[in-house]
């Protein structure tokens, strides 16, 4: 059964990739690059890219403009989802996700505990669902999480996840 729906999966999923930080810029934006160049690695592609401070109203805005843009197919954010003061960007997904997948941030912590960084992987609050018919991923913003979100989870399942969610448009 899976293997049939994984036949109707998009082939080529557009993303838009948004890094929350106060601090990264362009240049220095290693997870957001890291992001885009897994993406096209794996045939997809990078149709908005931004970083946007630790601010509500800045993470809702471009969180909204992907959800708005009929070309957008997944948002990736990177960054602000821990339990910092300042990191707000679960608190704002949450906030538009018509319908949480609960299991990507349960294998994510699970994953992070084994191969990664042991028990401070309670600190994460990574999470993922869908938003109309766009599906959010939200992940730490260090390299490690965001190589070991993409390549064990994202990536495998990405095109599978948005088919789901486009095909009943």
């Amino acid at each position: 059964m899976l293997k049939n729906h994984r036949k109707q999966a998009a082939r080529t999923v557009a993303c838009h990739v948004i890094t929350v930080s106060d601090t990264r810029t362009e240049e220095t934006d290693k997870s957001g690059k890291l992001i885009q160049q897994l993406l096209a690695d794996a045939g997809h592609s990078t149709a908005a890219y931004a970083i946007v401070t630790d601010d509500a109203e800045a993470i809702e805005a471009e969180i909204e403009k992907g959800i708005t843009n009929p070309r957008i197919d997944a948002i990736i954010l990177n960054g602000g989802t821990g339990i910092a003061k300042r990191d707000v960007t679960i608190e704002i997904v949450q906030t538009k996700l018509d319908k949480e997948m609960p299991g990507f941030g349960e294998i994510f912590r699970f994953l992070s505990y084994r191969d990664d960084i042991g028990t401070a992987a309670i600190l994460s609050r990574a999470t993922a669902g869908t938003a109309r018919a766009t599906v959010i991923f939200a992940v730490p913003g260090s390299t490690g999480a965001v190589r070991l979100a993409m390549e064990s989870l994202i990536l495998p399942e990405i095109g599978h996840v948005v088919g789901e969610v486009r095909k009943d448009l």
